[in-house]
């Protein structure tokens, strides 16, 4: 059913990571420049052009474990490889942090830095709701 409590942690880890995570600084240097998610496209290594592709890929996981709201198993499981996409983007994230250029300087973090820890909460509380769901309906079944 779409109007339980884990459609709402889902559409929040979904608007997150899908939009929120392309408008917010996720870090600043000492000259004042902001770098966006969509400023590590334009990184010589590969492995940071990686980035937009996982946050929108677990933005569309999100939006497709809403609606598998009838099959619980493949949606807790769903959630399962969302939250390993998100902390493989947190690894990737605090590695591009401890490899700033130029660290004489002062660099700022951003708050898009902690964006895939958000995620991986929302999808936690969601698969924990999934679970409570699971369990009264298998009650329910032993009663009839």
């Amino acid at each position: 059913m779409l109007q339980r409590i884990q459609t709402v942690y889902l559409l929040a880890a979904a608007l997150i990571s899908g939009l929120l995570a392309f408008l917010v600084p996720f870090w600043s240097d000492a000259d004042g420049g902001v770098d966006l998610l969509a400023d590590l496209m334009q990184e010589d290594a590969g492995y940071y052009r990686i980035v937009p592709v996982l946050f929108i890929l677990s933005a569309l996981m999100s939006v497709v474990s809403i609606f598998l709201f009838k099959r619980r198993s493949r949606q807790i499981s769903s959630n399962r490889i969302n939250i390993v996409i998100n902390f493989l983007l947190l690894g990737i994230i605090v590695y591009r942090l401890l490899n700033l250029p130029g660290e004489m300087n002062i660099s700022e973090k951003g708050i898009g830095v902690f964006m895939p820890l958000l995620i991986i909460v929302l999808l936690a509380l969601a698969n924990k709701a999934i679970i409570k769901d699971e369990k009264l309906v298998k009650s329910v079944d032993r009663l009839r």
